[in-house]
């Protein structure tokens, strides 16, 4: 039994337990699906294969490693769901990725990485999604899918609209289903606009419905 060994890796794995707290209870504020215990599991657990695949030995001490790797990114996978034409967990997905490379770190005994990539990370979920949000209501892309009863009048009232608005827009595409004829366009513009717009469509008897 060696002491010095032992140490290492408890105060390794307190490092590892502080970075996935710190993580996770700024996503648990946020209410991601991912919170605080499931942070802190992904960085000790990563923390724990890295200390057994550097301790083993072997030839190749990044087999499992590299597994770790795989396993997260099925792992981020599960979290990003698509709702219509919006994708959402990317963040969350993305959060649990370099999580788990941090617990990697630390496994390694680079904490210097660790420590410092902890506080970039952090630095990123919480202060740069205020500037986000400020970039976000100055100009974003919508992607709305708008189905009208007919094609002509429709297809006019809507690009008419978005000139009105002031609005730059792309036709992807249009397809015909039943009697419904759909339309989707690529909006570009401010978050006041957008509402506008969201509001012009509501308000019209033309479209039967609409999504983004």
């Amino acid at each position: 039994m060696n002491i010095d060994f032992d140490m290492e890796v408890g105060l390794r794995l307190l490092i590892s337990f502080a970075i996935g707290t710190a993580i996770g209870l700024e996503r648990e504020y946020r209410s991601k699906a991912a919170g605080l215990r499931t942070m802190i599991m992904i960085c000790l657990g990563s923390t724990i294969f890295m200390e057994i695949s550097v301790n083993l030995g072997s030839n190749s001490p990044d087999r499992i490693a590299s597994n770790i790797v795989t396993g997260i990114g099925f792992l981020g996978g599960g979290v990003i769901f698509k709702d219509g034409l919006t994708i959402s967990g990317i963040t969350t997905a993305t959060t649990i990725w370099i999580s788990a490379a941090l617990g990697m770190a630390v496994g390694a005994g680079e904490y210097f990485i660790a420590i410092v990539g902890s506080g970039v990370v952090l630095i990123v979920l919480t202060l740069l999604e205020k500037a986000q949000g400020l970039v976000e209501r100055w100009h974003q892309s919508r992607t709305y899918r708008i189905g009208f009863q007919h094609n002509e009048d429709g297809h006019l009232f809507i690009e008419q609209a978005l000139q009105k608005l002031r609005l730059s827009f792309k036709k992807r595409r249009d397809f015909k289903d039943n009697h419904t004829f759909t339309v989707i366009y690529e909006v570009f513009g401010s978050e006041n606009k957008l509402e506008k717009f969201n509001l012009v469509l509501k308000e019209s008897d033309l479209v039967l419905s609409f999504g983004y």
